[in-house]
């Protein structure tokens, strides 16, 4: 991997945990997020702190060539999430490592990602997760921790390829059964106090990026978007760590 050091200002120590520790709460979520930037060198520009007044930054940058800056220390907190939730989690920033990748966005287009950015993605999303122990489960998008004012890395971005790769969870087929489309997204852990369409439409950008040529289906709790909520509520529940058995031998 090729990795280029391009500190910025713009972080802090992640708070510290519940019980007062100093050390800061331990890393749990890795967030991707497009730049949103027509070029790497205006999206840097920001992340460095070129602009005072978008006090912005990630752990890590991906260009379309595959080229990797590192602009904060995974130690510290950098300021990528912003306002977010999951699980219960609004801090995203203390719990999280963010890596922002070249692109568009939406504003531009939403170009496609070159596949020498999505290996590079790859091989970046599977050091950070193996460092801190962060479940497939855990990789998320900006769009999942902010659904009502976030739409990125937006639904051109592979999921199903960094899945594939054991970055993430995936879907599967197969019939669901009724569900309260507001509770199971709780569940599996988006904001309750998130507008439901917002978090609907978050999901599918996710999990169900074909609904974005179906403009009728965006944002509806379809028999299918269900289904394949349940199954990944299932997959969560499948990875979460086993609490230790203290019962009496």
């Amino acid at each position: 991997m090729n990795m280029i050091d391009a500190p910025s200002p713009n972080f802090n120590p992640r708070a510290g945990d519940k019980n007062g520790g100093a050390e800061g709460k331990k890393i749990k979520y890795l967030i991707l997020h497009y730049t949103g930037t027509e070029t790497a060198f205006e999206a840097l520009r920001l992340l460095q702190g070129g602009d005072p007044s978008h006090q912005v930054s990630a752990h890590y940058m991906v260009d379309e060539d595959g080229s990797v800056m590192r602009i904060v220390d995974e130690d510290m907190r950098a300021w990528h999430a912003g306002k977010s939730y999951w699980e219960g989690e609004e801090d995203i920033n203390s719990r999280s490592i963010g890596i922002e990748i070249q692109n568009g966005g939406h504003d531009f287009g939403l170009p496609d990602f070159p596949d020498a950015q999505i290996e590079a993605v790859i091989d970046l999303c599977r050091a950070v997760m193996a460092r801190h122990n962060i479940l497939p489960c855990h990789v998320l998008a900006h769009s999942d921790v902010a659904p009502e004012r976030k739409r990125d890395p937006g639904e051109k971005f592979p999921w199903k390829r960094l899945a594939e790769a054991g970055i993430g969870i995936w879907p599967e087929s197969g019939t669901g059964e009724d569900a309260d489309i507001d509770r199971i997204l709780t569940q599996f852990g988006y904001d309750p106090r998130a507008d439901l369409k917002s978090r609907i439409t978050a999901f599918q950008r996710h999990f169900m990026p074909e609904v974005f040529t179906l403009p009728e289906k965006v944002g509806v709790a379809d028999p299918d978007t269900v289904q394949k909520l349940q199954s990944l509520v299932k997959k969560k529940l499948g990875q979460r760590p086993k609490a230790p058995d203290c019962r009496p031998k």
